[in-house]
């Protein structure tokens, strides 16, 4: 089924992913995992005690039984809630990248190491090197979301693993490791529709000319509105402090001492802000006052 206007003949459209990723979003994408990298590189070589480095190969949107049979088997990988955003992350690292570096994190030399099973002491620095590499995620999208990664559990065996649907759109980052001399490779997938409201908030709006008009038109009839609005204006004494067993007795002729200067302009006030000082006098038969340049306070009046 083609479009009309376009030319080229009929295009194919996959139904399988109805939503794809922009080019803005990409960029986005780009900069948030490649702050991330550099993030994640610094903590691996300061937590094994060995130069490693975590690079961004690539970012796809696949669906999730295909992100799945892209990976091996044994593998590593973290289900991973990234609150306040709705869903199930996974980060995968290879199972090579997870031996070497509970083998630093072990005193040993690193290297090409066999593939076993964990021992129960090795699960628990797993575990925490996996949470510590989760946590640099908030530095890498601290611009876009704040976010709280929460390491939930642990699997080996993608296939056994229904974090979703097997054909929910994905959000998959592919990073090159080097712990060491070794080379691997890590993985981040997010779901689409967990991802998709935190890209559309940084997405431009491009208006029109005559949107742009209209947006313009409604900003001045706004302004005008505002410099039309009546205030109300009140002019003061300097205020004074008094206890409240005075103020209750009260009594018509007392007399209330007030600290303003006699050569001190009175107090042009706004919903209790002081904006303009003023001088008392009369037209005709009505008091007004006379805007005058506010003082300078000395140091003695501004140490109140």
């Amino acid at each position: 089924m083609s479009r009309r206007g376009q030319s080229g003949g009929p295009t194919a459209y996959d139904f399988r992913r109805p939503v794809k990723l922009s080019r803005d979003h990409v960029r986005t994408l780009q900069t948030a995992f490649e702050t991330y990298a550099r993030s994640c590189g610094t903590l691996l070589t300061t937590r094994l005690r060995v130069v490693s480095s975590v690079t961004l190969a690539a970012i796809e949107q696949l669906n999730y039984d295909e992100y799945v049979a892209s990976l091996n088997n044994p593998t590593v990988i973290a289900v991973v809630t990234l609150d306040p955003l709705d869903g199930t992350a996974l980060m995968e690292l290879s199972s090579s990248a997870a031996m070497t570096a509970i083998d630093h994190m072990l005193g040993g030399p690193g290297g090409p190491q066999p593939e076993r099973p964990l021992t129960e002491v090795e699960m628990p620095l797993l575990r925490g090197l996996l949470e510590r590499m989760l946590g640099e995620l908030r530095y890498g999208f601290e611009t876009l979301v704040a976010m709280q990664p929460k390491l939930k559990e642990i699997e080996y065996n993608a296939q056994f693993l229904r974090a979703h649907a097997p054909g929910d759109a994905c959000v998959v980052a592919t990073f090159d490791l080097k712990i060491g001399a070794e080379e691997c490779l890590a993985s981040l997938c997010m779901p689409f529709n967990m991802i998709l409201p935190v890209l559309s908030r940084t997405e431009t709006v491009v208006l029109s000319d005559k949107e742009r008009a209209s947006k313009d038109l409604a900003l001045r009839n706004l302004t005008a509105g505002l410099f039309s609005a009546p205030i109300d204006v009140a002019v003061r004494f300097q205020p004074i402090r008094m206890r409240t067993d005075d103020i209750v007795d009260l009594r018509p002729g007392d007399v209330v001492p007030l600290t303003h200067a006699t050569s001190r302009p009175l107090e042009v006030t706004v919903n209790e802000t002081v904006f303009a000082h003023a001088v008392p006098g009369n037209q005709g038969a009505r008091l007004a006052c006379l805007v005058v340049p506010s003082p300078k306070e000395s140091p003695k009046e501004s140490g109140r």
